[in-house]
């Protein structure tokens, strides 16, 4: 077996494959695109969906990756075990409709076992095949397996419910009987088995069939190959390190974060080594999730992220690292995947602003945690209970960041247990909860046999020519079947040539007519798709007869793409102007170019002043004014990257580009249509900008015609104010509205006096009511006051005439309730706390609160309720006068 890095290994993989003709697939952004079925990318197969139901026929049906991923479902094994990762990266080699079982086993055994390769000794490999495959079975004979090292097993099969399936067979490498934890004589102790001996390192999926709705299997029309190969399992195997993080992609991590613990040393003490583990690989996650575009927050992915981080923290401080200091290791992260992700080193600065802005957030969150833990468990010795319940635990986890092991932990030093049947409850609703969130959209689609076979070349030429008077109609297709004519309805269309865009990149499909050699109006251009073999796929209304094999004139709706063209070059010069104005980290989320308006998604951790705003738009104006011309270069990928110019990180190129360029502002790979001149473009208003998730917002803008709209239609609002605020001229609208806020601000400063004097007269009402209540002097009421601020007042006034032993107010607030309770020295004293009399009454008001032994307030949704709180308050006061 050859020594290798991590990243000889990852290169050797690709390089193999490719010298089989497979072509290198770039690892995809770790957020999905139009997916919803998926939270992250969480294995190669993932990003190839496109090609393996047939929407998208690759140019080479052959195709390798390494694709980082995220998988979370399993984050509390990550640490405690050998092989559990957040992160990870699948290596992988794809066959879509090409080679099958008997290619794919002679690939994976010859770079396995050859010396110009892997060159493991094949004695130490084992596979897996499904019980009724008998063709992987003989074929692994056939490269020289023995029956010995072959295993029948009834698990090897790859279903995923509806679409794509088919047996798998699995590879695993022998570690050895000395690393073996099971007895000679278990059942588990085979390769598949439950043990540490064998190490699956590769699966290859046969898919074959297609599982129906119904439940039938069928077999599908192109069978695909999907293998999976964990880059940090086998290097930990190349590397013969006991675990992964015992490999080059972890230990520098490790190593960094003993140099900030308090003398903690990996491999010294299990406790420390699982909290070592367990910061490798958050770094690891949160250091490519944020590069890819995600933000911590408290839904989605970005939840996922804010979990980890603060899981990673919670973990420096069991090793005694204080403060922030998992953003310190995207160095470290950066430096170690270099070599194939240079990304991270590129957005350091963004990438650790990002995690350190998080941490610093659960310094303040996780004390606010403790409290409430310390709280509950308070409140469970005080009802005689040994247990902390499970909703007590789950919130603490959920809202707080804090891991369950955590609770159990605080828990155990004060005595109590933590129910984890419950805790385990409110975990599996939650993620039944995210679970309807993301619908039941189907992971997979089934193959569309019919546009797949489609091979018919189509050449668009509608970046020159918008009428196009002779194009032969090649395919017509009718409720999913191939015709060759039809008279009305709807339709789909192939033609040989055709001016029609269809829809990519963000910008909408062209609209238009279809008329015969005759001129008349046969139908209506209603979309225009991809089909798989990547012909534009037209989708018409039909209005009068249409033969295939006939030509007929196609025509744009002209006005339609001229509009579109504006918004489509627009979004090239607002990019660019948003990376001028917030920084180069900015990178584009998502775009939508319609007609009358465009639609422009960016990363962006702040809200954007009203300043910047205005500085965005006035540089894209500029470039406007300065008729610059705009010019498209056809060029390979690389020399367009060398040019300097920008693709998404979520788009596939081919090997020829188009390179839209503006002068020297902007230069971007799209594949769109543009003005010939940014003066086409007239005029560029910002309408609206709007966060739209965790880290991302939205610009929305119109151009030309409707930016001249638009600023009528403000001048028409001013227009209004002017005359509502009696302004001679509209230059006098400004000044007139600042003295009537002047003239407001003097008004309300004289009511907020006569306020004050009501709420001190109210006070000194209140506070003259006193009645003995057991060993207490008690003051109670509901107070006709505007909110808790009054409240307070009221027991600042209350505190200083020592008027009672205590105080119990409760406000209705338009819908919503309030309460306070206020104790003194001498109840405290005899052990009356103020929080413990809120805690028992606030349910009364639909609520909840808290606070100190003195003072304690709570909030709710029933103001209904707020006599019976003040009665049940009165009843625990005197029960526990009572008691003493």
């Amino acid at each position: 077996m050859k020594k290798m890095t991590s990243a000889q290994v990852r290169q050797m993989f690709l390089d193999f494959f490719k010298s089989k003709g497979h072509a290198v697939e770039p690892s995809a952004s770790l957020i999905p695109k139009d997916d919803p079925t998926l939270l992250w990318i969480n294995s190669g197969v993932a990003t190839l969906k496109k090609y393996f139901d047939g929407e998208i026929i690759p140019q080479n049906p052959r195709i390798t990756s390494a694709q980082k991923s995220i998988r979370t479902n399993d984050i509390e094994n990550v640490g405690k075990t050998a092989r559990h990762q957040t992160f990870f990266e699948m290596l992988g080699n794809f066959s879509v409709g090409d080679y099958f079982k008997k290619e794919a086993i002679a690939y994976a055994w010859e770079l396995l076992t050859s010396p110009e390769w892997f060159d493991f000794d094949p004695e130490r490999l084992y596979m897996t095949v499904y019980p009724k495959d008998d063709a992987a079975y003989q074929n692994w004979l056939e490269v020289g397996v023995q029956p010995s090292h072959i295993f029948k097993v009834e698990d090897n099969f790859w279903d995923i419910g509806v679409g794509p399936s088919g047996p798998d067979s699995e590879i695993f490498y022998d570690r050895g009987q000395e690393n073996n934890d099971v007895e000679e004589n278990d059942p588990e102790n085979y390769p598949g088995g439950e043990n540490a001996r064998y190490l699956e390192i590769w699966n290859i999926v046969f898919s074959q069939f297609n599982h129906l709705p119904d439940g039938r299997f069928v077999d599908q029309p192109h069978k695909n190959i999907d293998t999976g190969m964990g880059l940090e399992r086998i290097v930990s195997v190349i590397q013969d390190a006991p675990t992964n993080f015992e490999t080059d992609l972890f230990l520098p991590i490790i190593q960094a974060t003993e140099k900030m613990s308090a003398h903690k040393q990996y491999a010294t003490n299990p406790a420390d080594d699982v909290a070592f583990k367990i910061i490798a690989d958050h770094a690891r996650a949160v250091a490519f999730a944020i590069g890819d575009g995600a933000i911590p927050s408290n839904e989605g992915r970005g939840y996922v992220l804010r979990r980890l981080i603060r899981r990673a923290n919670l973990n420096g401080q069991r090793l005694g690292i204080q403060g922030a200091f998992l953003y310190k290791l995207v160095p470290v992260v950066g430096k170690i995947m270099q070599s194939y992700y240079p990304e991270v080193l590129a957005q350091q600065d963004f990438i650790q602003k990002v995690i350190r802005s998080e941490e610093q957030r659960f310094a303040d969150t996780l004390e606010d945690g403790l409290d409430l833990l310390n709280t509950e468990i308070k409140a469970v010795k005080d009802s005689g209970s040994s247990v902390l319940s499970g909703e007590a635990a789950f919130k603490l986890f959920d809202t707080y960041g804090f891991p369950y092991e955590l609770t159990v932990e605080y828990a155990q030093e004060e005595g109590l247990s933590v129910d984890q049947a419950g805790f385990d409850a409110a975990m599996e609703k939650q993620k039944e909860r995210a679970r309807q969130a993301r619908g039941n959209e189907q992971s997979m689609a089934s193959q569309d046999q019919l546009l797949m076979d489609i091979q018919t070349p189509s050449q668009f030429v509608g970046y020159t020519h918008l009428d196009v008077p002779k194009c032969r109609l090649e395919n017509l297709i009718v409720q999913d079947q191939a015709v060759s004519s039809v008279t009305k309805g709807s339709a789909q269309l192939i033609f040989d040539q055709t001016p029609f865009y269809a829809e990519m990149g963000g910008q909408v499909a062209d609209v238009g007519l279809i008329k015969d050699q005759q001129g008349d109006v046969v139908a209506q251009v209603e979309d225009v798709q991809h089909a798989p073999n990547g012909q534009n796929l037209h989708y018409v209304t039909v209005q009068k007869p249409l033969e295939k094999g006939a030509t007929y004139e196609l025509i744009v709706d002209a006005n339609f793409r001229k509009k579109v063209r504006r918004n489509h070059t627009a979004t090239h010069l607002l990019d660019q102007a948003l990376r001028n104005v917030l920084g180069k980290h900015t990178q584009q989320a998502g775009s939508l170019v319609e007609p009358n308006y465009l639609r422009f998604d960016f990363t962006c951790l702040d809200k954007i002043s009203a300043q910047q705003l205005a500085q965005i738009e006035q540089i894209v104006n500029e470039q406007i004014w300065q008729e610059i011309p705009v010019e498209t270069i056809e060029t390979d990928l690389e020399s367009a990257k060398k040019m300097g110019a920008i693709a998404l990180f979520d788009n596939k190129y081919g090997d020829q580009v188009r390179v839209v360029k503006i002068s020297d502002f902007s230069m971007e790979l799209c594949g769109g249509t543009h003005v010939k001149n940014t003066a086409e473009i007239g005029l560029f208003r910002i309408v609206s900008e709007a966060s739209t998730g965790a880290g991302v917002r939205r610009i929305t803008a119109v151009t030309s015609q409707e930016a001249f709209e638009y600023d009528q239609q403000q001048i028409s609002y001013l227009q209004q104010v002017q005359q509502q605020v009696k302004a001679p001229q509209l230059q006098s609208v400004p000044a007139k509205v600042e003295q009537l806020n002047t003239e407001l601000k003097t008004t309300q400063k004289q009511l907020q006096m006569f306020k004050n004097k009501l709420a001190q007269k109210t006070a000194q009402d209140l506070l003259n009511n006193v009645t003995p209540v057991g060993n207490f002097q008690v003051i109670q009421a509901i107070a006709p006051v505007t909110g808790m601020a009054d409240l307070r007042q009221i027991a600042d006034n209350w505190k200083n005439k020592n008027a009672s032993d205590v105080l119990i107010l409760g406000a209705k607030v338009q819908d919503k309730a309030n309460l306070l309770v206020a104790v003194n020295q001498k109840a405290i004293d005899q052990g009356l706390q103020a929080g413990t009399i809120i805690k028992a009454i606030a349910s009364e008001i639909g609520g909840g609160g808290g606070g100190r032994a003195d003072l304690a307030q709570a909030g709710g949704k029933n103001p209904a309720g707020l006599q019976k709180a003040l009665q049940k308050a009165l009843t625990l006061i005197n029960n526990w006068s009572a008691v003493k």
